[in-house]
């Protein structure tokens, strides 16, 4: 790095064989343990957005560069298959910067969130679990402030999408997606603001047409809006500190504003600015800002790859358009590559936090939740708890659909069995069940709309909830799984 401490230095060369970097070893579930730091000061300076930078994206990369957790790729790329084709031979190792983009001046950044150990790191490497469990009781209260009226990001503007390095991601896609676009939006009905996570298909220079879920919070309000014949004006934020990421997909209530949650996770330290367009309050050191609307009686047709890697169903969604796009000198523009470890993880890992929270309430001996990452860390949930009913496991199941509809499997386990390792909880399934005793089975239940095996017209879907823990009914000791004294402890090289 260079002796700068004013921003991200984007001058490392690539060291190392692309397709021959090892794995860095994932943190816990949540409510288990969390990364080590390794001292006070290295806290204080991520804590202060590292070297007293603000608390955005850049800062965060100066963190992941000084903990090699950073790639840089200075090779020119082709934003059309070739750069989501290096980042998925990444996935689950380090998060990558390429430098040069073909018909692109911006920097692009991908997997930043690309293991546990990075999410946790964006929210308090001291005790993320912590963090994300009062989630679900923060108010207005960690709302920043003050609103600057000037940004970073007004010093540069432009009107043509195409300059953008929107990348096309799968060979079957509708096109050129913005996959990690955080959309801010006025409700109308009560004046609240909120901000959420959406893909957007890239259309042509002014327009995009952008997916928003029925039932959620953009969609409400875009619902109200079409109901008045009137356009939604819209800010779309692409590269902000990943805190901010995490917030918006967050699902947290009705009325509540994401940005609370964000500067929550950033200990107080967000900044924003007001939308002189649209009238709203966003991340002041925001790398990209689209301001525009969304078109009341305009659809087009889109569809991607969703978090199962599988390709979503076609699906007549509004057209965005562009009023104008701003952007920060030297700019730095956040891909997420689709159904790989970062989109899951993103959107899995604050659902973990919800389901644990839903589930201790009816369960306080609750442990552990795990969404799998053969579920897609969204279909399949193992949680762990101390057992102390008979009853509590099939309680816990019916919990955890409660808190997550598109959940799809729930196993409960004990204390002894690791909820992250699939071998043990395969082993307990296999020993410690029945299946006419053990199995809950749920039909015409809602399910995920990404399912392919379900009724992905109507929502409907078949669950499945297994209780793996040891029965009280029988002997305990039948179920012990015998150990050797000190094995933990010999070290082979003394004997080999």
């Amino acid at each position: 790095m260079s002796g700068k401490k004013t921003g991200f230095n984007n001058n490392r060369a690539l060291k190392g064989n692309v397709n021959n970097i090892p794995s860095k070893t994932e943190s816990q579930s949540t409510y288990s343990s969390s990364p080590s730091v390794k001292s006070n000061k290295e806290l204080q300076s991520i804590k202060q957005g590292n070297h007293g930078v603000e608390s955005d994206l850049r800062s965060f990369l100066q963190i992941l560069e000084e903990k090699e957790e950073l790639v840089t790729i200075n090779k020119k790329v082709k934003k059309k298959f070739e750069l989501a084709a290096i980042v998925s031979k990444f996935d689950g190792k380090q998060a990558l910067i390429f430098t040069n983009v073909d018909e692109s001046k911006f920097r692009v950044v991908c997997n930043m969130l690309g293991t546990r150990e990075r999410f946790f790191l964006a929210i308090d490497p001291t005790n993320p679990q912590t963090k994300l469990f009062q989630l679900s009781n923060i108010g207005t209260e960690y709302y920043p402030k003050e609103v600057s009226t000037d940004a970073p990001f007004y010093g540069n503007s432009m009107k043509n999408l195409y300059d953008l390095p929107i990348v096309s991601h799968f060979e079957k896609d509708a096109g050129p997606f913005i996959t990690s676009s955080t959309v801010y939006v006025k409700d109308q009905e009560n004046e609240n603001q909120n901000s959420s996570v959406h893909r957007m298909l890239l259309l042509n220079s002014s327009q995009m047409v952008i997916r928003m879920v029925e039932g959620r919070h953009l969609h409400k309000c875009f619902t109200y809006a079409k109901e008045h014949k009137e356009d939604l004006k819209i800010s779309v934020v692409v590269g902000v500190h990943p805190a901010i990421n995490i917030a918006a997909a967050y699902q947290a209530a009705y009325g509540i504003d994401e940005i609370s949650i964000a500067n929550y996770l950033l200990d107080g330290n967000l900044q924003l600015t007001k939308s002189s367009y649209s009238d709203l309050r966003i991340p002041q050191k925001s790398e990209v800002v689209i301001e525009g609307k969304i078109l009341y009686d305009e659809v087009s047709e889109e569809w991607m790859v969703e978090m199962l890697r599988t390709y979503d169903f076609k699906r007549k969604q509004p057209i965005f358009e562009i009023n104008k796009i701003w952007y920060r000198d030297n700019p730095i523009y956040y891909d997420i590559l689709p159904g790989y470890a970062e989109h899951r993880l993103l959107m899995g890992l604050p659902i973990e936090n919800k389901i644990f929270n839903y589930v201790k309430n009816s369960v306080p001996t609750t442990k552990a939740v795990h969404l799998t990452d053969g579920g897609s860390n969204w279909l399949t949930a193992v949680i762990q708890i101390k057992k102390r009913l008979e009853g509590e496991p099939k309680n816990a199941i019916l919990t955890a659909f409660a808190a997550h509809p598109s959940l799809k499997s729930a196993v409960i386990v004990d204390e002894d069995i690791d909820p992250q390792n699939p071998i043990e909880v395969e082993y307990a399934i296999s020993t410690r069940t029945q299946a006419d005793k053990d199995y809950v089975i749920i039909t015409n239940s809602k399910g995920s709309s990404l399912d392919p095996s379900s009724d992905q017209t109507n929502l409907l879907t078949t669950k499945l909830g297994i209780d793996a823990t040891v029965s009280f009914l029988k002997d305990k000791e039948r179920f012990e799984i015998a150990r050797i004294p000190d094995a933990e402890n010999i070290d082979l090289k003394k004997y080999l």
